[in-house]
């Protein structure tokens, strides 16, 4: 079969709600990384066969195909198609997969996937909202799965209830989050990865948006235990579940073909791809059997993943995936997570990618692991080879 590579994985700083990039229109956000990523990897951007960008809020300035609108705001040429994609949180990685499949049939060389959510200029939920009083699941959904919803909240709380994770627990492992992403933004971990982008602060004043926001330097176990529970009797807050957030990411996928055409230099390659459906009640666990899925298939035990990225939704997702897959802590989200450096939903995917990517060259490591729980109890798996 033929293989698939990432040449470049390149994604903003995350902006918090309301933040440096709440008056960055999500065309242009989404611009950013696609220019960034031809930038950085010298590609032809003529030679770019498609864009697969994942969205999720797919509403107000993110409706009418956001994918093509992104290229247009670009320095892409208008010949450069797109597509626009949901697969909930896990919308752009699997537009990762997506490219890799259409490199890896031979069907394509050189194909970007990427994802970009402005949660603050189209609130989470907007498409839902757009028409009050209509529902997007029907009476016979419900009925199929005994409930009168589906919550992700609800999801959060039955997996660390079922795994019997504490408030305490939680908290413990979202203070790390910041820790370690405060880390990493001292050491400039994250320089590699990064595409600064253009702003006005409310004053007026042109500035560089280059750095995380929504890192809480100061955290302390104190501060994240005072925030109050979403519900009565819980253990999810504010602080141990994932920041809403604005960014968009991008990751060139080509060819080996490509590669020699171009003069590439390729950063990984991509081993697995793997995605699953399972409970869409408890809706966040099929990271952990989907993650058991693609093991199987690439003939590779935990051990031999140097590094894992799953995404931080929600304290217990993570925790409960190290329990079930027996994997080492300190390999897990070495740079921080969506609870300090946020989820920009549709742009989660490729903004964990390009975290993976450069973590896993910078500690000389070989395989990489990437995993996210998406709406409707899905799971995307990808684990690549660094090179």
């Amino acid at each position: 079969m033929a293989h698939a590579y990432i040449v470049d994985a390149v994604r903003t700083a995350g902006g918090r709600r309301n933040g440096r990039l709440a008056g960055v229109h999500a065309n242009d956000l989404g611009a950013v990384a696609l220019d960034a990523i031809v930038d950085r990897s010298g590609i032809d951007p003529a030679a770019i066969e498609d864009v697969i960008m994942g969205c999720v809020s797919q509403a107000g300035e993110q409706s009418n195909h956001i994918g093509r609108n992104a290229v247009l705001a670009s320095r892409l040429p208008q010949s450069v198609p797109a597509v626009t994609i949901d697969r909930q949180c896990g919308s752009s990685q699997q537009a990762v997969q997506f490219a890799a499949q259409a490199v890896m049939s031979g069907t394509q060389d050189v194909v970007v996937a990427a994802g970009v959510e402005s949660m603050s200029r189209v609130p989470m939920g907007s498409p839902a909202l757009a028409e009050q009083g209509v529902r997007s699941h029907s009476d016979s959904v419900f009925k199929r799965f005994g409930v009168d919803g589906f919550s992700q909240f609800a999801g959060a709380e039955m997996i660390a209830r079922k795994y019997g994770f504490t408030r305490d627990d939680l908290d413990a492992y979202a203070l790390e989050s910041h820790r370690r992403a405060s880390d990493a933004t001292m050491r400039g971990a994250f320089a590699g990865e990064l595409a600064p982008v253009a702003v006005t602060l409310p004053d007026g004043t042109p500035a560089v948006h280059d750095r995380d926001e929504g890192i809480r330097f100061d955290a302390t176990a104190e501060s994240i235990a005072s925030l109050r529970t979403l519900v009565e009797g819980g253990v999810i807050t504010a602080g141990n579940a994932s920041q809403i957030c604005d960014g968009a990411s991008a990751v060139l996928v080509v060819s080996e073909r490509a590669l020699k055409a171009h003069g590439l230099t390729p950063l990984a390659r991509i081993v697995d791809l793997t995605v699953t459906g399972g409970d869409p009640v408890v809706m966040l666990e099929e990271p952990l059997f989907a993650t058991d899925k693609a093991l199987r298939k690439s003939g590779l035990s935990i051990d031999e993943i140097d590094l894992y990225e799953v995404n931080e939704a929600f304290a217990p997702i993570p925790l409960a995936w190290l329990r079930h897959v027996g994997a080492d802590h300190a390999r897990l989200n070495v740079n921080g997570g969506a609870i300090a450096l946020g989820h920009p939903l549709g742009a989660s995917g490729t903004k964990l990618m390009a975290t993976l990517v450069h973590a896993l060259r910078a500690r000389g490591g070989r395989y990489g692991l990437q995993t996210m729980c998406e709406g409707g109890g899905l799971a995307n798996v990808t684990i690549i080879e660094a090179l």
